[in-house]
């Protein structure tokens, strides 16, 4: 809970809107931790981070999906 409320407050109060990507890189992340868990939502969100910079095309790239899970409620 605590890393979804620091990527939020990033999302607020630091973030300048520039990504290159749909859904934005925090919020990729956010999901990821929804969907995958802690460990592997960061790990997802850090190989995110990694492929985000001015030569990547961007585009569409949703977080990954796990079904039938209990999720994170903000």
């Amino acid at each position: 809970m605590l890393f979804m409320r620091l990527i939020v407050f990033y999302q607020k109060n630091l973030s300048r809107h520039t990504c290159l990507y749909e859904p934005t890189c925090s919020e990729y992340m956010k999901r990821s931790i929804n969907n995958k868990g802690v460990i592997l939502g960061i790990l997802y969100g850090c190989w995110r981070l990694l492929r985000c910079n001015p030569f990547s095309k961007g585009g569409y790239n949703p977080a990954p999906e796990k079904y039938f899970r209990l999720k994170w409620v903000l």
